[in-house]
């Protein structure tokens, strides 16, 4: 792929020879012209309709790592092999990133899930056997810290028991349903 005119890619050579020995305003026309050619690149390597994907960050990700890496350069061999290696490494790195990350519309999605409230579900379901097959104290107070949403304070005085009392019924309560169900 020839992303820009070899004449152009010369004119980096002799930049960033320059700019290695020192000047700075080479090295400024270097980045520049770089970034030109680059924006080129990653918008060929990077699909518009992907969503997560920013070609000027991939650019600045680019220039970043050939900034850090202008002492690999060797003076007298051609830039643009050095720079399109960079480039291509950085792009498959964003590839990567872009790989672990998935971006879904929530707005398509609200067709795809039915409303939780709607319906009782399986969960609850299960929810209340497990509540359900504990005994007398037990039972009330995980049901009423659990499934009502009561506190221990409130729970103590409905019941008529100490709040020690009914954080130890409680634990006991989760310990055996954890038992009873296999979650150990």
């Amino acid at each position: 792929m020839s992303p820009a005119p070899s004449s152009k890619l010369q004119a980096l050579d002799d930049l960033l020879a320059r700019a290695l020995a020192g000047d700075e305003k080479a090295y400024r026309a270097f980045l520049t012209d770089a970034a030109a050619i680059l924006r080129r690149f990653a918008a060929s390597r990077m699909p518009h309709h992907s969503a997560g994907f920013d070609v000027e960050d991939l650019v600045q990700e680019i220039l970043l790592a050939v900034h850090s890496k202008r002492h690999t350069w060797r003076p007298g061999e051609p830039v643009a092999p050095w720079l399109f290696a960079i480039a291509r490494y950085k792009a498959i790195d964003a590839y990567r990133r872009r790989g672990r990350r998935i971006e879904i519309d929530i707005e398509a999605m609200g067709d795809v899930f039915e409303d939780p409230s709607a319906t009782p579900t399986a969960v609850a379901h299960d929810v209340g056997r497990a509540v359900a097959s504990l005994g007398g104290r037990q039972q009330a107070v995980v049901s009423a810290l659990s499934v009502e949403g009561k506190s221990i304070s409130e729970t103590a005085r409905e019941l008529d028991m100490s709040e020690g009392a009914v954080r130890v019924a409680f634990h006991r309560g989760l310990s055996a349903i954890a038992k009873k169900f296999g979650n150990k």
